[in-house]
């Protein structure tokens, strides 16, 4: 079986404008890139969930998420971090769909498709449904926020992995 980090996108590894969608906006949070590079040469599989609502507001499209999802892709792979897969929700609050987080449908296709062992895989998100749906599914999932950055959670994701 494989392990996995789990990411959230916007706000985890990218900033968030809000609604970020077009390929000139993608800014990484500091950091971020060379900490994956970090946790992908431990062995893990670097899985982006994340919901885009955007999309069903009619804010923008799913080939706008797509290309957006394209160029981080092939901007962390010219740092040597390969983005394993994407899973998205393009739905709102309001459909009262079956894979927006905190659902856990996307971590299960993820699982079924990588053959993912959860209780070696960790979940990183900015919002607390990134959290509830890592737990809910055995993940263990870390909060990104004022006092908890990208950074400081890789170095307990590594410590805990020691243990």
């Amino acid at each position: 079986m494989n392990k996995a980090i789990f990411l959230d996108r916007d706000g985890t590894i990218n900033v968030d404008y809000g609604y970020v969608a077009k390929v000139d906006d993608l800014k990484f949070i500091e950091g971020v890139p060379e900490t994956l590079l970090h946790l992908q040469n431990k062995g893990y599989l670097l899985i982006i969930i994340t919901n885009q609502s955007g999309v069903g507001r009619g804010f923008f499209t799913k080939d706008d998420v797509y290309r957006f999802n394209e160029h981080l892709s092939l901007s962390l792979l010219k740092k040597n971090v390969k983005i394993s897969d994407f899973f998205i929700c393009f739905h709102t609050p309001d459909d009262l769909c079956d894979c927006r987080k905190p659902s856990t449908k996307l971590l299960l296709d993820a699982k079924k498709k990588y053959d993912i062992d959860f209780s070696e895989s960790f979940m990183i998100g900015d919002k607390e449904s990134d959290v509830i749906a890592g737990r809910s599914v055995g993940v263990k999932s870390f909060l990104i926020d004022n006092s908890n950055d990208f950074k400081s959670v890789a170095k307990k994701i590594l410590e805990l992995e020691n243990e």
